[in-house]
């Protein structure tokens, strides 16, 4: 099997980081592969099921930071494929992968320890279980393989007049990978917004009517495909299974497509925007979040003055705004312009003292591309607004949490983060250390209403990061802080642990409560992520148990029983979520 030199594999990382080579090599870029058997570098796994592609490829994930050579993978085109390799893994005694496009930070799907690709196989859903069908018209609803893209989903529903609320920025996002981290957007209502049906301002996992996945059938002694309505009690784990289960059909409820509007402004000081409540700032976070309920603020390091993204539902075009008829408006931010990557190519080289500069640098293209694309204002169908982040832009790792709170007490959030966030920030900077090469992302979104739905007695997803506490009826929305670098960059892990720390510490439940966003960076040790035993057994489970609420552990019990052979786990995940 061909293999590259150290030198080429190591420019190859620096230029995956740049994203400049990623509209060249695919979102799903494969630096070693795929290898049939016959060029394989060892025995395909034994007595494998014949009729379904099998290979070796190089796992990657988004920021480089999980990399595994030599991982066996497969592609079923039916559902019913999955099953036979389910009882084929369980006699063989292999774990099953779900593998998407991995679009992904943590080692929910593979770990980079060395060994993890002993006896595993990942299984590529992007290849053939992709179908999708509208199945209801009022209230509508659509039927989709879980292989299929966000890209795909949302294309088909707006060919059928519908749409959703929030979805993730990137469509190069597999629904099933989405579902089982509760991807979500930003939104809340607007004042005096009604919610239209057939919509949520929770996260995707909360519009699941129902949902197929394979799991152990004890009276046949094999693995089978089953459905789960969404009122069925054991439904509440799968729908957010966190990568402890192998969902391949869906149903999902979905409503009229919204014509929006939104609309950049980069002159807004951080000082303002991030005040605190009682200062007399105008133009605050919160101000908009209240006036609009769709917003992204975008904070690029060293500077002072956030890109904030402010989102509207506009029937109709406003007379300032552009139309668009296509997603990926941000062509400046997509494709990273030449100042950034000369800047970042010199950051990879050692020279991260410059990172002040490349802060101020990214901010400047931002504002200028604002203007010279014509993209301050635009306005069109929801997807086309919703969707904005390809794989040639920055490929930066990010940590990620989940404040819940109340709607009156986010500006609180938000200042509270932008004063310690910057005190850290320069503590490490007078030590001579630049952690943050990325900028911080504030969205805020509403909690899992599983009323939304419509289904009587539609469960709460169990693993939610936003299922609601049921001790807090309070607390209606959910702040998410993502913090975005180059995993290279020295320091980046004790920041990032000093910032969980901030994290838990100050949003302890007193008026606000944090929960880790299950796809980012969470769990430091100081010297890497997902490390730190006290978290990930402790404080994570913790944050789900309080109320106190059993869903925690009654969701565990049941992927436990429909999976009693964990062929649907890896070595992470059996500290996570154990048997």
């Amino acid at each position: 099997m061909f293999r590259m030199s150290e030198e080429t594999e190591n420019r190859i990382t620096r230029r995956l980081f740049l994203g400049t080579s990623a509209a060249a090599l695919g979102a799903g870029w494969v630096p070693a592969g795929p290898a049939t058997p016959a060029q394989a570098a060892g025995p395909p796994p034994p007595d494998f099921p014949p009729g379904i592609e099998v290979y070796q490829e190089t796992y990657v994930n988004w920021a480089g930071e999980i990399r595994v050579d030599d991982v066996w993978t497969c592609a079923p085109r039916t559902p019913a494929d999955v099953v036979t390799l389910a009882n084929w893994a369980h006699a063989q005694e292999y774990a099953l992968r779900a593998r998407g496009y991995r679009h992904t930070w943590s080692p929910l799907t593979v770990t980079a320890a060395a060994g993890s690709a002993d006896r595993m196989l990942l299984v590529d859903t992007t290849r053939h279980l992709t179908a999708m069908q509208v199945v209801a018209a009022s209230p509508a609803a659509v039927r989709v393989q879980t292989g299929a893209s966000m890209d795909q989903l949302l294309g088909f529903l707006e060919d059928a007049g519908l749409g959703v609320t929030n979805t993730p920025a990137p469509g190069d996002l597999s629904v099933g990978g989405v579902l089982a981290i509760n991807g979500h957007g930003t939104s809340v209502p607007a004042r005096g917004e009604t919610r239209t049906p057939g919509h949520t301002f929770g996260s995707l996992s909360n519009l699941v009517l129902s949902l197929t996945a394979v799991v152990w059938d004890e009276g046949a002694a094999e693995y089978r495909l089953r459905t789960f309505d969404r009122a069925e009690p054991d439904c509440a784990a799968f729908l957010t299974h966190v990568g402890r289960a192998f969902v391949t059909e869906v149903t999902l409820r979905a409503g009229a497509n919204q014509q929006l509007r939104c609309v950049s402004t980069v002159d807004i000081p951080a000082s303002e925007l991030f005040a605190a409540p009682g200062s007399g700032a105008t133009r605050t976070f919160a101000s908009f979040l209240e006036a609009a309920g769709r917003i992204e603020a975008i904070w690029f390091t060293f500077t002072s003055r956030p890109w904030l993204k402010v989102w509207s539902v506009a029937p109709r075009r406003p007379l300032t705004s552009r139309p668009v008829t296509g997603p990926y408006n941000y062509v400046f931010s997509d494709n990273v312009p030449e100042p950034v990557s000369d800047l970042a190519d010199r950051l990879l080289d050692g020279a991260w003292y410059l990172t002040p500069t490349f802060g101020q640098v990214q901010y400047a293209a931002a504002a200028a591309g604002l203007t010279a694309t014509a993209t301050r204002d635009l306005w069109g169908a929801s997807k086309n607004l919703l969707l904005y982040v390809k794989p040639t832009t920055l490929r930066e790792t990010a940590n990620g949490y989940a404040v819940l709170t109340g709607r009156g007490s986010v500006q609180r959030v938000v200042s509270e983060f932008a004063r310690f966030y910057l005190d850290l920030v320069a503590a490490y900077r007078a030590r001579g250390l630049y952690p943050v090469t990325g900028q911080v992302e504030i969205r805020v979104g509403g909690l899992d209403r599983p009323e939304d739905v419509g289904v009587p007695g539609a469960q709460l997803p169990a693993l939610s990061a936003v299922r609601p506490r049921g001790d807090r009826p309070d607390w209606d929305v959910a702040v998410w802080f993502d913090v975005l670098t180059f995993p290279t960059a020295p320091g980046a892990q004790p920041f990032y642990r000093d910032l969980e720390a901030f994290f838990l510490r100050q949003y302890d439940g007193s008026y606000a409560g944090t929960r880790v966003e299950w796809s980012k960076g969470w769990g430091y040790s100081g010297t890497a992520a997902w490390a730190e035993p006290a978290v990930v057994t402790g404080t994570v489970p913790a944050s789900y148990r309080q109320g106190p609420d059993p869903s925690w552990d009654a969701a565990l019990s049941t992927l436990n029983r429909y999976d009693p052979h964990r062929i649907f786990s890896n070595a992470f995940l059996d500290v996570l979520l154990p048997g």
